[in-house]
């Protein structure tokens, strides 16, 4: 039998290999950690998805209290005995450090975070302990406990508490941009962190979907191996015959459709504040116990979180699409407008299923409408894809070049396809419908008794948004004749 003692050199080593390959792997997307996870399970036939994760916790050095507390202490554990002298070198801690350990440098770059398949950027950190929790639980029989404060709870509250001085919508995020979507090495943030940038909450989001749905299995049922359980929720295949409607399993563009599910039954005002209670007691924070604004602070906090990650869509920015720049200075708007004009685009005509088509489809259109038209940008504010997220085209600020005569007094927003004689995917309906207006209307962006419009009824010459799509907005809530 293979001592735990050299597993976990193997581990070491074969991370080190695989993230340090030259051709093409050292980079910092999810695929290839999940292809280093799988190297270490291939190479140590037998090893658990608890005993993995709960040495990668290990070595990135997140053994807090809190985590102790739910998780035990890693060093503790029956299952990574005798470890401890196979990690504690300068070359195994400094890489794990680099691959999970979550920081924000003084000049903006976040670490510990990947670029998933479908353009969003992932913490490991949260995604993991989380993972474990779960795997923790459906071990042990019990429900997950620590799962909330581990994979959200925690970080929200602290993050709520740390900022009071700043506006609420101040204390979460931010974003950011890779330096190369294609070769991923350097992740820059739009402005100061907060503690939940918008990766970390990415990462727990998954984290906490993922944890849930293992602690849940039956009690027959043995869990898959962890590469196995990344792959299928970040590494799937859409197809135009399987879209993402028919997609029943978790996969990472329903991340915040989902969390919502799990989220909205409980009550996260006291989830939150029982979490930075634990938090007080167990690493005698005085100033947490102390503070009389706490209970205000996650009030406000908890409801930005809820507009900005659960009523808001995932907006895909313009640099993580490869959008060139502005010819002009853009034209800010009055806000907020009356008005959400829904268009197709026709050309490109078939839907995008992913996020490189998505984007290449993005560029395509912003290289028709500057170089064939002279416009200054793209022309519509927004652009949905049928790959489950919404593209920043203009913005919610700028003026967009979308429904001649009427660009100043509403959005323009288009769904990626030809809707003629066939309807975009409920998904993508429901992105637009249901929660980018939503977003729009609780972000100052848009009045509550907006009136949505197809581009066919103030603009003459056009039957865009196509008579499929145009019959179906006829039946929602905000249309106008």
């Amino acid at each position: 039998m293979i001592s735990f003692q050299f597993t976990f050199l193997v581990l070491a080593l074969n991370f080190l290999t695989v993230y340090n390959r030259p051709a093409g792997i050292n980079v910092r997307n999810m695929e290839s950690f999940i292809q280093a996870v799988q190297q270490v399970e291939d190479s140590n036939p037998g090893l658990s998805p608890l005993a993995l994760v709960r040495a990668l916790r290990r070595t990135a050095g997140h053994d807090d209290q809190m985590t102790i507390h739910f998780l035990g202490a890693s060093h503790n554990l029956s299952d990574t005995e005798g470890l401890e002298g196979s990690i504690l070198n300068a070359t195994s801690f400094s890489f794990f450090d680099k691959a999970i350990h979550h920081i924000v440098t003084d000049n903006g770059e976040e670490r510990g975070v990947v670029l998933a398949p479908d353009g969003t950027t992932v913490a490991l950190a949260p995604l993991l302990l989380a993972i474990e929790s779960g795997l923790k639980a459906k071990m042990e029989g019990t429900e997950a406990l620590g799962l909330f404060p581990l994979s959200l709870g925690r970080t929200l509250g602290l993050s709520f508490l740390s900022l009071q001085d700043i506006p609420p919508s101040m204390r979460l995020g931010p974003n950011g941009c890779w330096d190369n979507v294609e070769q991923p090495k350097v992740f820059k943030i739009s402005r100061p962190a907060t503690l939940a940038t918008d990766a970390v909450i990415n990462g727990g989001m998954d984290g906490l979907l993922l944890g849930m749905h293992l602690s849940k299995l039956p009690a027959s049922e043995q869990p898959q191996a962890l590469s196995e359980i990344l792959r299928e929720y970040y590494n799937f295949t859409l197809t135009e015959k399987q879209g993402i409607d028919a997609v029943t399993s978790y996969i990472s563009p329903k991340r915040r459709q989902l969390s919502r599910q799990l989220l909205e039954p409980l009550d996260l005002h006291t989830e939150v504040m029982t979490t930075l209670t634990l938090v007080w007691k167990l690493e005698k924070t005085e100033w947490i116990a102390q503070d009389s604004g706490l209970g205000k602070a996650v009030q406000e906090g908890l409801k930005t979180f809820m507009h900005r990650y659960l009523d808001c869509p995932q907006i895909i920015p313009r640099c993580q699409w490869g959008a060139k720049a502005s010819r002009d200075t853009p034209i800010p708007l009055s806000l907020p407008l009356k008005f959400l004009y829904v268009h197709h685009t026709y050309e490109p005509s078939a839907p995008c299923l992913s996020f490189s088509s998505c984007s290449r489809n993005m560029r395509s259109m912003q290289r028709f409408h500057q170089e064939d038209r002279g416009w200054n940008d793209i022309g519509y504010s927004f652009v949905v894809g049928s790959d489950g997220y919404v593209y920043e085209g203009r913005g919610w600020s700028h003026v967009g070049r979308h429904t001649r005569g009427h660009n100043a007094l509403g959005y323009g927003v288009s769904i990626i396809g030809n809707y003629t004689a066939a309807l975009p995917s409920r998904h993508a309906m429901d992105l637009l419908r249901n929660h980018l207006a939503l977003c729009a209307v609780n972000g100052g962006g848009l009045t509550g008794n907006y009136t949505i419009q197809g581009h066919r009824q103030v603009v003459n010459y056009t039957s865009c948004p196509g008579d499929a799509l145009f019959s179906e907005i006829r039946s929602w809530e905000h249309f106008r004749g």
